[in-house]
């Protein structure tokens, strides 16, 4: 039952996430629409952040595991992922001849474009990127079902909401060096479905190691936390009138009210 709930999951997550990218470029979301990348970056850095300090750190801790264990944990997260981010943009800049702005995580730049003409030949570059990133979801996903079922449905929504953005930047890269629309959504969906081999990866990895539960959980925020105030936030940091601003801190706190709602139905049922 487990194993269908994190297929079903990261199904959801990762080709949802595609599909959702793909009806919002087509609606005409952009700079100038009434909803734009900056509502989406603050709507996935709120729901990342929701999803970390309230659910899956309160999970860990409330195991047997000691804190000093898991503060630790969470720090050695949060390094490895910026080494992981430095190691991904010392690749593309030396893959471009020049150092290169941006994050890892964060494909969908202020004008929804990803990064624009400069990776047209990139496409396949894109796809593995982000078919391994795709992966590394799953596992994460998977961590939180093993903890507790609706813990892994928030997990999963957190997933997808912080995923649109990035899949959004990737359609356009490979819309850019491919005429034919149905075949980058083709491509970025089944990177996205990736996330499924991940998440039974991370089934039986967990499983075997169920002691290491708490460690996985933290290892998880640390993602999530990483994310959100490494790639996310940043990319909202920029001078903005008092319309914006308060526009960005609307949407930041409604990824917070939509974690905490559905973990609440979720626990109801």
């Amino acid at each position: 039952m487990t194993l269908i709930a994190i297929v079903l999951a990261t199904l959801a997550a990762g080709i949802g996430s595609v599909w959702v990218a793909a009806w919002l470029m087509r609606a005409g979301m952009g700079a100038n629409g009434r909803v734009g990348p900056q509502h989406l970056l603050s709507l996935a850095a709120g729901a990342l952040l929701a999803t970390a300090f309230m659910h899956l750190l309160p999970e860990a801790f409330e195991s047997q595991a000691g804190a000093h264990d898991l503060f630790a944990t969470l720090l050695v997260g949060l390094v490895f992922f910026f080494l992981l981010d430095k190691a991904e943009l010392w690749h593309h800049g030396h893959e471009h001849g020049h150092g290169h702005g941006g994050h890892s995580h964060g494909h969908a730049h202020d004008d929804g474009h990803g990064h624009g003409g400069e990776k047209r030949a990139g496409g396949w570059a894109v796809l593995t990127g982000d078919s391994l990133h795709c992966f590394g979801d799953g596992i994460l996903i998977a961590s939180a079902f093993m903890a507790d079922l609706r813990l892994g449905l928030v997990a999963a929504l957190s997933v997808l909401v912080h995923e649109v953005p990035h899949h959004m930047g990737d359609l356009v890269v490979l819309r850019q060096s491919s005429a034919n629309r149905r075949a980058a959504l083709v491509k970025v969906s089944l990177a996205g479905a990736v996330t499924s081999l991940g998440g039974v990866l991370g089934y039986y990895l967990v499983g075997r190691f169920e002691d290491w539960l708490p460690y996985f959980l933290v290892i998880a925020s640390s993602s999530f936390v990483y994310v959100a105030l490494a790639d996310l936030i940043p990319q909202l940091q920029k001078q903005t009138g008092a319309r914006q601003t308060l526009a960005q801190i609307a949407w930041l706190v409604a990824g917070v009210v939509v974690v905490t709602v559905v973990s609440g139905i979720a626990h109801a049922h």
